[in-house]
């Protein structure tokens, strides 16, 4: 299993990727959690009341190509996110779209964590 360690390499950074680039602060988002590993901003087209994108820090293009490490920091950060919001009374919903068939449409791994009143998700 890979470590934190391993990705203090360029590689992890993809220039050409806006959510790199929201991570490194070099474009606005609006960020509601940050930790070490993840942050958390709002969806600029949210698809529910509360829609937000939770992603590792470092470029990992889908669920496929996480680890368990970096998998196990992101769901400890949906876990805070969802009691610090109150949402496990509430409901909530956590998906990830793996490839383009499935409506990827950035290519680095994250969680869409919705919550409230939903609309039609898919692409279909």
């Amino acid at each position: 299993m890979m470590s934190e360690n391993n990705y203090n390499d360029e590689k992890y950074f993809d220039e050409n990727c806006i959510f790199c680039k929201i991570v490194e602060k070099q474009i606005p988002a609006d960020i509601v959690y940050e930790d070490e590993y993840t942050i958390a901003f709002k969806d600029l087209q949210p698809k529910a009341t509360i829609h937000l994108l939770v992603i590792p820090k470092v470029h990992m293009k889908d669920i496929i190509e996480v680890d368990e490490y970096y998998m196990s920091k992101v769901h400890s950060s949906i876990k805070n996110i969802v009691e610090q919001l109150g949402l496990a009374e509430k409901g909530f919903r956590v998906i990830s779209n793996c490839g383009a068939g499935a409506g990827q449409s950035v290519w680095h791994f994250h969680f869409h964590l919705l919550s409230g009143k939903y609309e039609r998700f898919d692409n279909h």
